[in-house]
């Protein structure tokens, strides 16, 4: 069954609609996101069975790899679909150890959207996230500079969309001033629920909010109780994170990544997983 035929159904940003169910590229480059696959045509297959499925909105950066992911997506995918809508970041980079140091002065952001253009194989990018926090945690501040420097990428017609990644709520406000913000991608899942007041906000602005580490900084006791729940609904705990998700606010938008064609399914699936009114305060419970 594809993806259209599930209970995640779309969302629209700007002039885009993306399945509420996506697709995260991350994974598709070698451990700790350096270096390329064990497996290249695995993860090319990964790519090709999402698109099978339905999913038309991957998720990825030109610095995963570095370059790397962006190769596969290319390698896999172009000519891309017309419905089919690439979602990057910019702000950091990749350094010889492997981490993440940020890479976020107009200079650099102007030369990552032009690494994502040319990697992909593209002429605009759909959507570009600013990466503004660290791995799992928003910096305060101002990112007027920042913001305003992809603003005019898109004012010279390379993005259509502009989005924020690891980002406050002052600072969604201060991109607002400068151009429109058609996504929010923040650390947030049933555990860890900084963001939920963000998640209210963005509905209600029409923005999309794309949470990741949908299993992340689980405490063992709040595992055993999201295992419980789905041992009795007779599903894996990811597809129920994922359903209690897109459950949580219809602005939710999923970019699970994996390097499993078999794990890719299952989290389709969790797009038809209905969790009962019993279910969903067990799991309400666990980030209170």
């Amino acid at each position: 069954m594809a993806l259209h035929d599930l209970a995640g159904g779309r969302f629209r940003i700007g002039d885009i609609d993306l399945t509420r169910v996506g697709y995260g590229a991350m994974q598709l480059a070698g451990p700790g996101v350096f270096g390329p696959p064990a497996d290249r045509d695995a993860a090319v297959a990964v790519l090709r069975a999402a698109i099978d499925l339905g999913i038309n909105h991957i998720d990825t950066a030109d610095f995963y790899g570095p370059h790397v992911t962006n190769d596969i997506i290319r390698e896999a995918l172009f000519p891309y679909a017309d419905d089919l809508h690439i979602v990057t970041k910019v702000g950091a980079r990749r350094d010889e150890n492997g981490g993440w140091p940020h890479a976020r002065t107009p200079a650099e952001l102007r030369e990552q959207v032009h690494d994502n253009l040319r990697n992909l194989k593209l002429d605009v990018l759909d959507v570009v996230n600013l990466r503004v926090g660290g791995f799992d945690t928003p910096e305060p501040g101002s990112i007027a500079e920042q913001f305003e420097a992809l603003a005019e990428l898109r004012q010279q017609g390379l993005i259509r969309h502009l989005g924020l990644s690891t980002v406050t709520a002052e600072q969604l406000a201060e991109a607002q001033g400068i151009a429109p913000v058609v996504c929010v991608q923040n650390l947030y899942n049933i555990a860890r629920r900084d963001d939920d007041a963000l998640v209210d906000l963005t509905a209600q602005q029409g923005i999309a909010f794309v949470p990741y580490f949908p299993l992340g900084g689980f405490s063992p006791l709040q595992s055993e109780a999201l295992d419980a729940v789905a041992k009795r609904l007779d599903a894996t705990p990811m597809a129920v994170a994922l359903a209690w998700l897109l459950q949580r606010s219809e602005n939710i938008l999923l970019i699970p990544g994996t390097s499993s064609v078999a794990h890719l399914r299952e989290n389709v699936a969790s797009a038809a997983l209905d969790l009962p009114p019993d279910a969903q305060a067990e799991l309400d419970a666990i980030g209170s």
